[in-house]
């Protein structure tokens, strides 16, 4: 289970300064002299990387050890190239190998500017998992602490990692080993100026070392309309030179619109030749002719390992509940890719070409039922968006392909048809076969699986970053108790997500377990677990609100099933029906910050 990484401290007024990042008052002492903050870059005292030939250059951990600069420049992470990764925009050193390039934590105190709700921090240990607590300041003079922990760069969880490189270089050769760089969050008080950011001292035994640092900046102005998570990386096509046209479905709607490209758990870049966004009229046909997007002013990008990219706001109606075309073209073979597996949408393919301004789908060749590489559709405006973070049941499998009768899809609906509550956007981070305390999708490589990662390892990419997010739904853990998982360690799981979340700024909804008698897995031990875990969720007192998606989906004459006018035939699935009524019994008023 990845370590929590939110300030916590015990005692009266210092835990209410670290949550609410205000310090106390100084009384009439003197206060202790504190070094000018500096520019990251001119603390940086390591040198991690080195280049191939000359490996004896660089020594990231003490020992000879350090990463390839060839392996970093084939991920795309160039000297001086920003990154944006989890929402944030962070810049790799602009340095040549064998040149101080990071910094090892020790109480230094670095200049950093910015509004948002969190700190971005790319960093690794060395000599295991380094941690430690330092403390953000505030332009206002107020204070805050906040705890960084780095997992080790040679054995640190792959599944939480920004980027793995395939070699770690030592005196004594290149070793073909995984050296793995992390992006870790730690939230910030939102709508404060951060001035500088103190790091923690120095661990002692394990160093912390850190690559870059930034305020993860809130997306003023902008509501996640849709959104899907990635649950692999997996094989495609193979696609050269052809554009690929994704079917999507957007909740609210408004005046502008970007969308977000991830390379999420990717080895290498991928170049996006041009993208444009259009109405559906039917199938690969779009209503009016395509209108181009932009990229920081260019019409393609080169999305680097591990990162993301934003399109440039478009002025564009986009409707409320309808379907969008997202095209965009490869110019290079791209023979795998992250893909959102689920989709429950023909997408479609294209013979060879850019043919993402044509408005005609006589291109478009084949279809594909998954989304690979785009990731959200923002719109201008808008009061924020409620994510829903699932599992299939969320995803929508066993719903009816291309009528978007998934229960989000119902949800968006039901908040679009009323006035008494914000209209949110809403979100979908369902994943089929997710689970909340084990990875299904290792985090590495290409797979067959595309389970996804944990919810706890997918938290901050699939949540605390998406856009505008003021409410998280979390309907997850049927998956870990029909693979065996025991209830305590799934109430913790939730635990956790609970209280980062609500660390976060976050509403935290928890919906009940659905009943799955009559599944091969669903067995009577595993429905024990499902209803220790229900228990908690009704009593614990851990979330802001419960929805209680059991009751509404059992049979009352067999409570361990799904009552048959609700199943789709599968015995854990909801067909149409079953999603309506989830999402009908939704009180609205629940989901409102």
């Amino acid at each position: 289970m990845r370590r929590r990484t939110w300030a916590r401290v015990t005692g009266g007024i210092a835990a209410l300064a670290v949550l609410t990042g205000i310090a106390p008052v100084a009384t009439a002492q003197a206060a202790p002299h504190r070094p000018e903050p500096l520019p990251l870059e001119r603390l940086f005292d390591n040198r991690a990387i080195s280049d191939d030939a000359r490996p004896g250059e660089a020594d990231f951990d003490g020992s000879g050890g350090s990463l390839s600069a060839r392996d970093l420049t084939a991920a795309g992470w160039t000297p001086g190239r920003s990154l944006a990764v989890d929402g944030a925009r962070l810049t790799w050193p602009r340095t040549a190998a064998g040149d101080a390039d990071n910094v090892r934590a020790d109480g230094q105190s670095v200049r950093v500017r910015g509004r948002g709700d969190a700190l971005a921090f790319l960093v690794a240990g060395t000599g295991g998992e380094a941690s430690g607590t330092g403390t953000v300041r505030y332009r206002d003079g107020s204070k805050g602490g906040y705890r960084l922990t780095a997992p080790d760069w040679r054995s640190g969880p792959l599944a939480t990692k920004a980027v793995a490189l395939p070699h770690v270089n030592t005196p004594g050769g290149q070793l073909a080993e995984k050296a793995r760089l992390y992006v870790v969050t730690v939230p910030v008080a939102r709508g404060r100026e951060v001035a500088s950011v103190t790091l923690p001292k120095d661990p002692g035994g394990a160093d912390l070392h850190v690559f870059s640092l930034s305020v993860r900046e809130a997306a003023k102005g902008w509501t996640g309309s849709w959104s899907a998570s990635t649950a692999g990386y997996t094989a495609v096509g193979p696609w050269a030179d052809r554009t690929v046209r994704l079917v999507v479905h957007t909740s609210v709607g408004g005046p502008r619109v970007r969308i977000r490209l991830d390379n999420t758990f990717a080895s290498g870049p991928v170049r996006i030749g041009g993208a444009t966004v259009a109405v559906q009229e039917s199938g690969a046909g779009a209503r009016g002719e395509p209108v181009p997007l932009t990229f920081r002013g260019a019409a393609g990008t080169a999305i680097p390992a591990g990162a993301q990219a934003f399109s440039d706001p478009l002025d564009f109606d986009v409707p409320e509940d309808t379907n969008l075309l997202v095209s965009f073209h490869l110019p290079e073979t791209v023979t795998t890719a992250p893909v959102h597996s689920q989709a429950i949408q023909r997408s479609y393919v294209s013979s060879p070409g850019d043919h993402s301004a044509e408005g005609s789908g006589a291109a478009y060749t084949s279809t594909i039922s998954t989304w690979p590489l785009l990731t959200g559709v923002d719109v201008g405006g808008g009061p924020g968006s409620v994510v829903l973070l699932g599992d299939s049941i969320t995803d929508g499998v066993k719903s009816t392909q291309d009528a978007n009768h998934r229960w989000p899809n119902v949800l968006a609906t039901r908040l679009l048809r009323q006035d008494e509550v914000p209209r949110f956007g809403v979100l979908n981070q369902g994943i089929s076969a997710n689970r909340v305390v084990a990875d299904r999708y290792p985090g590495d490589g290409v797979s067959t699986d595309t389970g996804g990662v944990s919810a706890l390892h997918r938290l901050d990419r699939d949540v605390f970053a998406q856009t505008s997010a003021r409410t998280v739904v979390v309907f997850e853990g049927v998956n870990d108790v029909r693979w065996g998982t025991k209830a305590d360690q799934v109430t913790a799981g939730l635990q956790e997500i609970s209280e980062r979340a609500k660390a976060r700024g976050l509403r935290v909804v928890a919906a009940t377990i659905a009943p799955c008698q009559g599944e091969s897995l669903c067995t009577a031990a595993a429905d024990t677990e499902r209803m220790a875990v229900n228990s908690y969720i009704r009593e614990s007192g851990d979330f802001d609100a419960v929805l209680d998606f059991d009751a509404v989906l059992r049979d009352p004459a067999q409570p361990a099933r799904m009552l048959p006018a609700y199943d789709s035939g599968d015995h854990l699935h909801p067909g149409d029906a079953g999603l309506a009524a989830i999402a009908e019994s939704v009180d609205l008023g629940l989901l409102v910050p």
